[in-house]
C-alpha cells in the first residue's frame, strides 16, 4: 500500500499538504511515532533523501536505544512507521492550533491504516496536542493529560488497547535537540522496542 495514494483516495487533500509517499505493508507496523511537523523541504523528511535532516537526529536516537539502524528502511523493517502530526510546513516558530486542526483528518486516516498497532509514540507537544484532539472527538477526554512530558513518562496510557507514549521531539533540523531530552527520547524508544518485540 502506498500511504500517499491511499490517503488521496480516502479524503480530499488540500494544497500544500505533504504526505508520506512510500509503499508499506500496513500489517507489519506495530508502532507509529508521530513527529511534530513536516519540514519545509520534503527531501529533508523521514522518507526523503538518505541523509535527510530528520534522519540525522532520529537514527542516533534508535542507535542509542541499542538497535542497529542506519536508514528509514531499517526502522520500517523493525515494524515502526514515522509520520508528522502537521502535514504543512510551519511558517512561524510556533505551530498554530489551526495548523494542527487542518492536518487532523490526514493523521487520523493515516493512523487507521495500521490494524496491528501496539504503540503510538507522541514525539513532542504538537504530536501530543494533535493526538488528544483526535481522541477527544471520540471519547470526550484527553488520553494524555495536559502536563509536562517528564511528569508523564513513567505512566501508562492506552487508547483503544494501544499503548500511547508521550516523549520528546526527535527532529531539529540544524538545531540539535537538547541533550537531556534526546536521552529521555532514547529511553522511551527503548521501552517502545521492548513492547513491540
Amino acid at each position: 500500500m502506498n500511504i500517499k495514494k491511499k490517503l488521496e483516495a480516502t479524503i480530499d487533500i488540500a494544497k500544500g499538504v505533504y504526505l508520506n509517499n512510500i509503499d508499506i505493508d500496513p500489517l507489519t507496523i506495530k508502532a507509529i511515532m508521530i513527529n511534530e511537523v513536516v519540514p519545509s523541504d520534503p527531501l529533508q523528511d523521514f522518507y526523503g533523501i538518505p541523509d535527510a535532516d530528520y534522519l540525522k537526529t532520529t537514527i542516533p536516537l534508535f542507535q542509542g536505544a541499542g538497535t542497529k539502524v542506519s536508514s528509514i528502511q531499517d526502522i520500517l523493517q523493525k515494524g515502526i512507521y514515522i509520520t508528522n502530526a502537521v502535514k504543512t510546513p510551519k511558517s512561524e516558530y510556533a505551530i498554530d492550533k489551526s495548523n494542527i486542526e487542518n492536518s487532523l483528518p490526514y493523521l487520523q486516516t493515516e493512523l487507521s491504516l495500521f490494524p496491528n498497532l501496539k504503540v503510538i509514540m507522541l514525539m513532542g507537544d504538537v504530536a501530543k496536542k494533535a493526538f488528544n484532539m483526535i481522541t477527544k472527538k471520540a471519547t470526550k477526554k484527553n488520553v494524555i493529560p495536559a502536563i509536562s512530558t517528564y511528569k508523564l513518562r513513567n505512566k501508562e496510557f492506552y487508547y483503544e488497547g494501544i499503548r500511547v507514549m508521550p516523549s520528546y521531539i526527535m527532529t531539529g533540523g540544524n538545531i540539535l535537540i537538547e541533550k537531556s531530552k534526546a536521552a529521555m527520547a532514547t529511553e522511551d524508544i527503548k521501552a517502545m522496542l521492548e513492547i513491540i518485540k
